[in-house]
């Protein structure tokens, strides 16, 4: 049979007109669909089915239903808490016909204030789309941060074979919080718990791209319990004084893969914390931030990571490059790290293992216990630095990092003519054509 759709016909179901007779993007026209209830907004359904002449038997093909969240109630003024439109949109969405493609759609040209709120599966469709051509807004004010879903402002939960994507953009009025800087553990009763602005759990096979995302209260984009994900083509930003607005963080996810972004933040450009495997990044431009982390790890437990493959990124006067940071007296191993092809431009701590993480530098403990790190491989990175110690491989006393491969490093600091250098503790492997030389290293 002829893949050639224009010898198909077209069936335009429940009396639908076309608008606009064009196969890359037809509209149709439907009409209202009457109920007990009254008028409810209609889903727009296509299917195409191959010319009656064709001895090939009629292919099932699953039909296209967009869900529009101005039909829903939402009024796209900037001012009106659209929240409810958008839940009512996603339910219809999620139970909608298990073979059809389901696309929650939210149209370009209008802006969208929503209060914290949950988009949940399991959903009917093997595949839901959420298109973001508009853009969203937090609420700007605190009191209408409460939620009862934890601490993020826009949460998917347990939904397979998602995609969310568009020219959109995702504003999440950070400067309210970030003046009080609500991070850690909030008194209890009080709003003060800065959320993320966009959190996917236990969720499969998930694609992202294309939004702008920012501002976020705290961390920007977090995937926790969540394996088989595809980001690409993101802009991510917040000042490089906001506190905790880390752009991407990975939990407890596997099969990640992060590409082609542009992140600039004041923290972790991308995050890798425990329970995480499989994870490949690249094309990532950073900065300002603090570089792509993993961890921070062993804090007060155990924490797995393996097998991460960070390349051709490039670092613009970040705060950290490349960075490996654990606390003391934690447990577990990050092992099989690879970070290759990378660019620093006055970069400080380009090149970091530091096993003695303890971030607000107070009650600091000193414990026998580490996460064992082993097998991480620096090739090919190159770049200036702000600072003199341009490779600092601080790994625990106690528990020895093994297997560290150093080669073909050349770092240089950004004010000409100045000496720069490497230190290590217990740190174990080899490094050829690495350069300020690092005699530190050892078999």
């Amino acid at each position: 049979m002829s893949n050639d759709l224009r010898s198909w016909f077209v069936t335009f179901p429940n009396g639908m007109i076309p608008l606009v007779g064009n196969w890359g993007n037809l509209e149709l026209a439907p009409p209202p669909l009457a109920t007990s209830k009254g008028i409810r907004p209609p889903a727009t359904s296509v299917e195409i089915a191959p010319p009656c002449n064709s001895t090939t038997p009629r292919a099932t093909l699953a039909s296209t239903i967009i869900f529009d969240v101005m039909k829903y109630g939402a009024k796209g003024n900037g001012k009106t808490d659209d929240s409810q439109a958008f839940v009512k949109a996603w339910k219809a969405a999620c139970q909608s016909t298990p073979n059809s493609k389901s696309i929650l759609n939210i149209p370009g040209g209008r802006t969208y204030l929503l209060k914290p709120i949950a988009f949940t599966g399991p959903c009917k469709p093997s595949k839901i789309f959420v298109q973001v051509s508009g853009n969203i807004v937090g609420s700007p004010k605190k009191t209408d941060w409460l939620s009862n879903h934890g601490d993020s402002w826009i949460l998917f939960s347990m939904v397979n074979g998602l995609t969310v994507s568009g020219k959109g953009r995702i504003d999440g009025q950070g400067p309210i919080w970030w003046k009080n800087a609500c991070i850690g553990t909030p008194t209890p009763g009080t709003t003060c718990h800065a959320p993320v602005a966009l959190q996917f759990k236990r969720c499969n096979a998930i694609r992202l791209n294309g939004l702008t995302m920012l501002n976020s209260p705290r961390v920007h984009i977090t995937m926790t319990s969540c394996k088989g994900v595809i980001i690409s083509n993101l802009h991510i930003i917040a000042p490089e004084t906001s506190p905790n607005t880390d752009g991407i963080n990975i939990a407890g996810s596997s099969n990640v893969n992060i590409r082609n972004s542009v992140i600039g933040t004041g923290d972790d450009c991308i995050a890798i914390t425990g329970g995480s495997s499989n994870i490949k990044i690249t094309g990532i431009m950073c900065g300002p931030g603090h570089g792509i982390s993993i961890g921070s790890l062993g804090h007060g437990g155990t924490d797995v990571v393996e097998n991460v493959d960070v390349r051709n990124c490039t670092m613009r006067k970040t705060l950290a490059g490349v960075r490996i940071k654990t606390y003391q007296g934690g447990i577990g191993h990050a092992k099989k790290i690879s970070f290759a092809g990378i660019k620093f431009d006055a970069v400080y701590n380009p090149i970091l293992i530091d096993q003695y993480y303890c971030p607000t530098q107070q009650n600091c403990q000193t414990f026998a216990s580490a996460v064992k790190l082993s097998d991480i491989t620096f090739r090919g990175i190159s770049g200036t630095s702000n600072m003199d110690n341009v490779i600092n491989l601080s790994c625990s006393k106690t528990v020895a990092c093994t297997n560290i491969v150093m080669d073909s490093v050349y770092i240089k600091s950004a004010i000409p003519g100045r000496k720069v250098y490497g230190t290590c503790i217990n740190a174990h492997g080899r490094a050829t054509h690495v350069k300020p030389y690092l005699d530190c290293l050892k078999p």
